[in-house]
């Protein structure tokens, strides 16, 4: 038996589908009663509840194989890092109550840091925490997410500009789509490794000007690039409707990029297969 948190988003939703069409016996998580039909549905077993809940986390995790798991993202959360470092620990903890022998975490290049990484830092902690737990880890650390592309799309529409927050529009980056990060997560969970591995899993490389040609070509008309230069960074994330917190934390990540402190640093390196415009098409359909 396998246990998928985060079914309810792109990664875990596609790790427990590839799972099911294997024939394996899947069970996954899902806070909201209503969703739990869809995956009964497929032949997956449900347990409803919050990984917050230590309690009813252990107690879905005994007996499993192996269990892939997030940190889910709480953009709410009063203190962003404190509600990161809590969940972290929750899990870790049961964890280490129920025994599963094999974790897959998705986690983030930059992980390897404890500062300088903004939102990174709470996947730091807690692959350090599950490293404590005496369970084996996998921690897949994926690049940039070819679906942020969504965020946008309402703009790009409507005003024609797309925001780079990057130091060149020309500067090509690794791209990775979800649906490469939960086929390996699949993957990894159907393997257990002999001990501990820390995978960086990126895309193909693509620049944000060659992203705004894509999404333009898909919307019809040609987008302008605004530069976001350093300083405006919070300003313009607040405006956009971050809380305060969450908009420091990723101009602190976005510096980390831009001077090269964040960097793949992992065991072994994956690339995934998947085009960003097929992630483009997919999302503007």
């Amino acid at each position: 038996m396998f246990v998928i948190a985060g079914v309810t988003g792109h990664v875990g939703g596609i790790v427990a589908r590839d799972l099911l069409a294997q024939g394996k016996k899947v069970k996954v998580i899902v806070r909201d009663a209503q969703k739990a039909t869809a995956w009964s549905s497929k032949g997956a077993e449900v347990a409803i509840g919050s990984l917050e809940d230590g309690a009813f986390l252990t107690s879905a995790l005994r007996g499993a194989a192996g269990f892939f798991t997030l940190l889910p993202p709480h953009f709410a959360a009063t203190d962003f890092y404190g509600w990161q470092r809590s969940t972290a620990m929750t899990i870790a903890s049961a964890v280490k109550a129920s025994g599963v022998p094999h974790v897959v975490l998705l986690s983030s290049v930059g992980a390897d840091l404890d500062a300088g990484n903004g939102p990174i830092k709470g996947l730091f902690h807690f692959e350090n925490a599950l490293r404590a737990t005496g369970t084996t880890l996998t921690a897949i650390r994926a690049g940039y997410f070819q679906e942020n592309v969504a965020t946008a799309i309402e703009v790009a529409r409507t005003a024609g500009i797309y925001a780079n927050f990057s130091p060149s529009a020309d500067y090509p980056m690794p791209m990775l789509a979800t649906r490469d990060i939960g086929a390996l997560a699949a993957a990894s969970l159907l393997a257990k490794p002999p001990k501990n591995e820390v995978i960086d899993l990126h895309g193909p490389a693509y620049s944000i000007r060659q992203v705004a040609e894509k999404l333009g070509a898909a919307l019809g008309k040609k987008l302008q690039i605004v530069d976001i230069a350093p300083p405006a960074h919070v300003e313009t994330l607040t405006k956009a409707g971050l809380p305060q917190q969450l908009a420091e934390a990723y101009a602190e990540m976005y510096a980390g990029f831009a001077s090269g402190k964040i960097q793949p640093r992992g065991d072994r390196l994956v690339q995934g297969s998947t085009t960003i415009d097929e992630v483009i098409t997919s999302l503007v359909s």
